[in-house]
């Protein structure tokens, strides 16, 4: 363990990852297994992404917000996974502090601007259910790209406070991160700071996972009562139908986004790190970036048609 000695305080220079397994044997197999899913979240999500560039029926709102959210999950799945493999192939999972703190940056930037676009996307459901008269009005070019800009500064502002509150904390004992990459839960725990700084900091954390989290899902949830209101006035059960399908892609990716990252700031005041964090970890940080393609292609034939013009070249 590297220490700094400032004064006659001794302070963490470095953290060890424990990762997900200590066997060798699991090692190349764990490998192999996370390698592949990387390289496929990349593929989906690119793949989404140049099909929304390329087809002019997905030059629309939803759409719009659907490619900036795959560039969100590749970023997301890259700032975790790589690290990971490189544990895998080395026996050195040492991490310094400034690229732990950078790591919690990111991912948090990162997830925060997912947070807000999907609510931003449940906004643009709202509109073009309830309001459809004057929903090009209201989602004009201008709105979408000033959407995703106030998702990335809000973003931006509540990691970066998160990271300078974390920066304040001290490490001077144990060094070792039962996870496979550096989060708040887990730095909380090996602090040795006073008692009394620890909770005015989880406080503070409270406060802005509140924003982040709770207030979206407000917004969230409000938007979706208005739209299952107005389908219910559809007579037609076809039409009925339509107008759900274009929702529950995105009710399926907020439940999994928001079902994870509850847990995970549930985890803040925990004592110890359990295996099931680390799965809730890989869930969030690989499962989910790997899945969204998918959910958003799987019932959408627009999305398929684009998709085969992309990966055929015709």
């Amino acid at each position: 363990m590297e220490l700094r000695v400032s004064g006659n305080d001794s302070f963490v220079t470095q953290f060890v990852l424990l990762g997900l397994t200590d066997s060798p044997a699991l090692q190349p197999m764990l490998f192999v297994i996370f390698l592949l899913a990387y390289v496929a979240t990349i593929g989906g999500n690119f793949s989404i992404l140049a099909a929304i560039l390329m087809e002019p029926k997905l030059h629309t709102p939803m759409y719009f917000f659907l490619g900036n959210l795959s560039l969100l999950d590749v970023g997301c799945i890259t700032v975790t996974v790589p690290t990971m493999l490189r544990q895998f192939l080395s026996n050195d999972r040492s991490i310094p502090y400034g690229a732990c703190l950078s790591q919690i940056f990111f991912f948090h930037l990162l997830c925060g601007a997912d947070c807000f676009l999907l609510t931003v996307m449940a906004y643009d459901r709202y509109l073009a259910i309830c309001q459809p008269l004057t929903y090009s009005t209201h989602m004009g070019l201008g709105i979408q790209k000033a959407s995703v800009g106030m998702s990335c500064v809000f973003s931006f502002t509540h990691s970066l406070t998160q990271t300078v509150a974390l920066s304040t904390l001290k490490f001077c004992g144990p060094n070792v991160i039962n996870h496979f990459y550096c989060d708040l839960p887990q730095l909380f725990q090996l602090s040795c700071s006073s008692i009394q700084l620890n909770e005015q900091l989880l406080f503070l954390l409270f406060v802005a996972a509140a924003f982040m989290g709770v207030a979206p899902l407000v917004l969230i949830t409000v938007s979706y009562t208005h739209v299952v209101a107005a389908v219910l006035r559809i007579r037609s059960a076809e039409g009925r139908k339509k107008a759900f399908s274009t929702c529950s892609s995105h009710l399926t990716v907020v439940s999994i986004f928001y079902g994870t990252g509850i847990f995970n700031y549930m985890r803040l005041g925990s004592v110890e790190t359990s295996d099931k964090d680390k799965g809730i970890g890989i869930f969030n940080t690989v499962i989910s970036p790997m899945l969204n393609p998918l959910i958003y292609s799987l019932r959408n034939p627009d999305v398929h048609g684009a998709l085969r013009r992309v990966l055929t070249g015709k």
